[in-house]
């Protein structure tokens, strides 16, 4: 199989020439286009998950040999969640690449941080499946080389740390309301409300995921309440 310009463009920004470009096609495949002789990727996004967790996993052992289980949980939740995977995607254009079906792409799949995440996953068991694990762990490293080396100490993400706030200070969990949404389908505004049992309030408004609102919000009242506005 002789990969189109696009996708040898893609390789190179990835960092690894397939010897079985279908592989890296697959990946590339949402369930929108897929068919019964052009599966999607959602296999190779289950192995992928697992094949980017280890790598991670394994990375964040080594660097810190005197953290904790408790330490290390947190960094690793932040470099592997959906939200890191989606940046990274963004980073090397794989949005550009993606085969969706029409009416996946006339609703912004290309830019959807699900798509993306997911596509992520499956390109790393596509690149693990063509060239082995070691292979796997250079493309994954090199691409999350900047996150891995700027990770925090306590890189909770603020919907997190907000809900440990309110629960040790005897609080039931942050309730989160929309308020609003307008804006397109495929570039949705959100207005976000996040509310304190003690009464205690934040909003935060913006284009992207509803998740993404919430934790802008929730960062907002966590620095309220830490004296910093």
């Amino acid at each position: 199989m002789t990969p189109s310009a696009d996708i040898r463009a893609f390789m190179t920004r990835l960092g690894h020439e397939f010897a079985r470009p279908e592989l890296l096609i697959r990946a590339l495949t949402h369930g929108s286009i897929a068919s019964a002789t052009r599966p999607d990727n959602q296999r190779l996004e289950f192995l992928g998950d697992r094949v980017l967790g280890l790598v991670m996993a394994e990375a964040l052992f080594h660097a810190d040999l005197k953290a904790s289980e408790g330490q290390l949980a947190p960094r690793y939740n932040a470099l592997v969640r959906g939200e890191a995977c989606a940046a990274l995607a963004r980073e090397i254009g794989l949005g550009n690449v993606l085969k969706l079906g029409r009416s996946e792409m006339l609703s912004g799949g290309r830019r959807k941080d699900a798509l993306l995440a997911d596509g992520m996953e499956a390109v790393i068991a596509a690149v693990y499946l063509d060239a082995g694990f070691d292979t796997a762990r250079r493309v994954v490293l090199n691409l999350w080389r900047d996150r891995l080396n700027s990770i925090d100490d306590d890189p909770r993400d603020p919907k997190t740390a907000l809900q440990e706030w309110a629960q040790a200070s005897g609080m039931p969990p942050p309730v989160y309301e929309q308020t609003s949404r307008s804006g397109p389908d495929h570039a949705p505004v959100f207005h976000i409300t996040v509310r304190l049992a003690n009464g205690l309030t934040a909003e935060a408004q913006g284009a992207g995921t509803k998740r993404s609102i919430e934790q802008a919000a929730a960062r907002q009242l966590l620095e309220r309440l830490e004296g910093r506005k």
